[in-house]
């Protein structure tokens, strides 16, 4: 197999030493590019979009076109396992995702059964093979799916929520019940992860974007417990070298030696924590990806290198640190923008690695 051109992602991940911090964004392929919506407008819909594997390679590269990112991530959605369960997902347009027949009652837990990620995800990974191909081992390729917990309230909500009444009701009322759905969607997000790993992902990363809704005692039992029992699944080596796991909670600053503990390699944190203090609480246990406001995207150019000087100071010298957003890039951002990111964190973090 071939060498990759540029591994800081990998080699940052691993807290092996690097010669300027990595960065890529959660989103970089998305509604901030105006060619994404060029193609999103060709394909019809969203899923017709993350179910063409040759569009969604496409818009996997338009950020690495336009960008020195040190790292494509798969374009497509956290809700294809769920889909692909026969729940019905689709999109209302300004409302969101929504499901046909969302899972509500004991026979709808025990009418799941575990995809095929070959079989019934076979766009996911014809997509994952493609983009490899493409990016011709320039950058590593970073997989992904969304945590048991997260895909939970939107299954049993049917819908995005704000007030996840019905999932949370689910767990104070039924918790047996819940956590059998939970074990259920935790041995199809493994499989789904192992096999885009076979498919040529390079790097993994689970997002636990609702995990911060809960209590800590709830978080533990509901959330990170399944993210610990996917860890423990995942292919960790794939062509001769390791596969990098990042776990993110949106909102879980708080339980950050919790997560260190599942044996991820990595954690992402949102803009809430001071990533200086975090990487003083988990020490060399895990590198930290983060963690830039995305508000700040709309700001000055000046302003965007200040802030991502303070994030590099605050970290401090030395590996395992991931340049990223402390969530999803937003869809109105000015793309120059995101270049002037992209090449403050290049400049302005060699210091830190001598």
């Amino acid at each position: 197999m071939q060498a990759l051109q540029n591994d800081r992602l990998l080699r940052a991940l691993l807290r092996q030493p690097v010669d300027t911090t990595p960065v890529w964004l959660m989103r970089q392929a998305g509604r901030y590019l105006p060619e994404y919506r060029k193609v999103r407008e060709q394909a019809g819909s969203f899923m017709d979009l993350c179910t063409n594997p040759e569009l969604a390679c496409e818009v996997t590269m338009q950020p690495i076109e336009r960008f020195p990112l040190d790292a494509a991530i798969l374009f497509s959605d956290i809700l294809t396992i769920p889909d692909a369960m026969g729940l019905g997902l689709y999109f209302e347009e300004g409302e969101g995702p929504r499901f046909k027949k969302p899972v509500r009652r004991a026979a709808d837990v025990r009418a799941l059964g575990i995809p095929d990620p070959e079989t019934d995800l076979r766009y996911v990974m014809d997509a994952v093979r493609l983009i490899r191909r493409v990016l011709d081992n320039r950058i590593p390729l970073i997989g992904f799916a969304g945590s048991p917990w997260t895909l939970a309230t939107y299954m049993v909500e049917g819908s995005s929520t704000k007030t996840f009444s019905r999932v949370k009701g689910m767990l104070y009322s039924e918790p047996a019940l819940l956590h059998e759905l939970l074990d259920t969607v935790a041995k199809s997000v493994t499989s789904y992860l192992n096999a885009q790993v076979a498919a040529g992902a390079q790097a993994l990363m689970i997002f636990d974007t609702w995990g911060g809704v809960l209590t800590p005692r709830d978080y533990r039992d509901f959330s990170l417990q399944y993210m610990h029992k996917i860890v423990s699944g995942l292919t960790r080596e794939a062509e001769d070298r390791k596969v990098p796991v990042i776990l993110f909670t949106k909102g879980g600053g708080q339980w950050l030696e919790d997560m260190a503990a599942t044996g991820a390699d990595a954690l992402g944190i949102d803009w809430s924590t001071d990533i200086g203090e975090a990487r003083r609480r988990v020490g060399d246990r895990v590198a930290l990806q983060g963690n830039l406001d995305p508000a700040t995207l709309y700001g000055t150019a000046e302003v965007i290198r200040e802030r991502v000087a303070g994030i590099l100071d605050a970290f401090g010298p030395g590996p395992g640190h991931v340049f990223n957003l402390g969530h999803g890039i937003n869809p109105d951002v000015d793309p120059v923008n995101t270049g002037v990111l992209v090449n403050a964190v290049h400049e302005l973090s060699a210091s830190y690695h001598g």
